[in-house]
């Protein structure tokens, strides 16, 4: 971590890392194991109703793979379009991991677009946090939105950068910053982002971090597209840190024009 940085803490832990990694989309679980790696991330995203993590015995189990021993494991409640699929959804992964309490809430609209339900993700966080979760949470880019899931007392706001998997990018930059300049609890990008430069367009903007699957998973070479994120991201923070240069509409000479020898 660079020594004018803060350091990112979520739920009481520090991470190195400032970018959180899925585990879905693979081919299988080594190549999952490998971009992990790959990546440096300390965290990654686990859709409870989709992967095995000890409810089927006797199938491959993912967590064999990308161990709690190592990695912080972020449940989450993908597939879910109710708050009540939600919290049950997260129950059961606390059931499944032993009293875990972190977990990513993320309601969605529905299945053309996986905007997130705001009205159902507004109560699952109300019941979620009221239960002993801390709860990160999935929302749109709306300021006023992400400032009342901070209110309800969850943990991490993750607003879209575009739709989930769609690759677009960052696509509102403003109101990105205007989330961040009300925030007291990480920001992270969560969906949209589809190579590296949207990753480190994220953290200039002063994001907390970039959270990802789709652009790594769905590249041509996961393993290597992973350590490109990983670069990105550390990139993109430091640029972030240093403060760019103010752009300006002309031309701005490299070279003093002082002490020049005129003919």
């Amino acid at each position: 971590m660079n020594p004018a940085d803060k350091p990112l803490v979520i739920a009481g832990k520090t991470y190195q890392s400032r970018l959180i990694v899925g585990s879905g989309k693979y081919k299988d679980l080594a190549e999952t194991a490998a971009a992990t790696e790959a990546s440096g991330a300390e965290m990654i995203t686990v859709a409870v109703r989709r992967t095995n993590i000890g409810q089927n015995p006797g199938e491959p189990n993912l967590l064999d793979v990308v161990p709690p021993s190592r990695y912080t494991i972020l449940p989450n409640t993908a597939g879910c379009y109710t708050a009540a699929e939600a919290v049950r959804t997260c129950r059961l992964a606390r059931e499944l991991l032993d009293g875990h309490k972190l977990v990513k809430l993320e309601v969605l609209g529905d299945q053309k677009t996986l905007f997130p339900n705001v009205t159902e993700t507004l109560l699952a966080a109300e019941q979620l946090v009221a239960d002993g979760f801390d709860v990160m949470v999935y929302t749109s880019d709306d300021p006023l939105v992400a400032k009342r899931l901070e209110e309800i007392g969850c943990c991490a706001v993750m607003p879209l950068g575009a739709p989930i998997g769609s690759g677009l990018g960052i696509r509102n930059p403003y109101n990105l910053m205007m989330i961040l300049e009300n925030a007291t609890v990480p920001i992270i990008v969560d969906a949209g982002v589809g190579t590296a430069s949207d990753a480190a367009i994220a953290m200039e903007l002063g994001c907390d971090g970039v959270l990802m699957n789709s652009a790594i998973a769905h590249a041509g070479n996961p393993v290597l597209m992973a350590s490109a994120m990983k670069k990105a991201v550390q990139a993109g923070r430091e640029a972030f840190l240093a403060g760019r240069m103010p752009r300006k509409l002309y031309a701005s000479a490299s070279s003093p024009l002082t002490g020049l020898i005129h003919s």
